[in-house]
């Protein structure tokens, strides 16, 4: 089914927060379970490091993203897409956004709240807290469940962004593609 309306696009600001923050969060997925391989051994230390560093930068985009949104409505999908698709698209994208937001927020608290602290490329961070090592596993244990979450969330909308593109041959895919020049 292809649409004889005027195509549509994201903007450019959310295109690009798009797809930076889809490679940074498959990145520190990655980089996460590669971290619980070496976390005993020298050097492991490094990894956490630069986990906890980006998962800064992630939780910047994250709130820039969401503010672009906020004011940068995008339009509803086509009319001819069925109501229940669109209802699940959405139902995915808002638990994306929740995920995004809950997954560097537990992971910054948890790196508070450790022995170790927060830092940033190396520079320790203030301490808002006092470290408590309890505390620390239990939004540790969050943050982990929150990946498998974030992982399955993820399937599904590269599953409906791959049926968009392959299947409907629809203008949906292409909204949050990067324009050609």
């Amino acid at each position: 089914m292809t649409s004889t309306s005027t195509p549509w696009r994201y903007s450019t600001p959310a295109v690009f927060l798009h797809w930076v923050l889809a490679a940074l969060i498959t990145f520190m997925a990655g980089l996460g379970w590669f971290m619980m391989t070496v976390e005993e051994e020298p050097g492991g230390e490094r990894y956490f490091d630069l986990h906890k560093s980006i998962g800064l930068i992630v939780f910047t985009l994250v709130v820039l993203r969401i503010l672009w949104r906020i004011f940068h409505r995008p339009q509803p999908l086509p009319s001819a897409i069925p109501r229940w698709q669109v209802r699940l698209s959405e139902l995915v994208q808002w638990l994306l956004y929740v995920v995004m937001v809950l997954l560097p927020l537990t992971g910054i608290l948890g790196a508070s709240y450790s022995k170790a602290g927060l830092q940033f490329f190396g520079i320790a961070l203030p301490r808002w807290v006092t470290p408590a090592k309890a505390t620390a596993q239990q939004l540790f244990d969050i943050h982990s469940t929150l990946v498998w979450v974030t992982v399955a969330l993820l399937v599904l909308h590269v599953l409906g962004g791959l049926k968009h593109l392959l299947i409907d041959r629809d203008e949906v895919f292409g909204r949050m593609w990067p324009a050609r020049r």
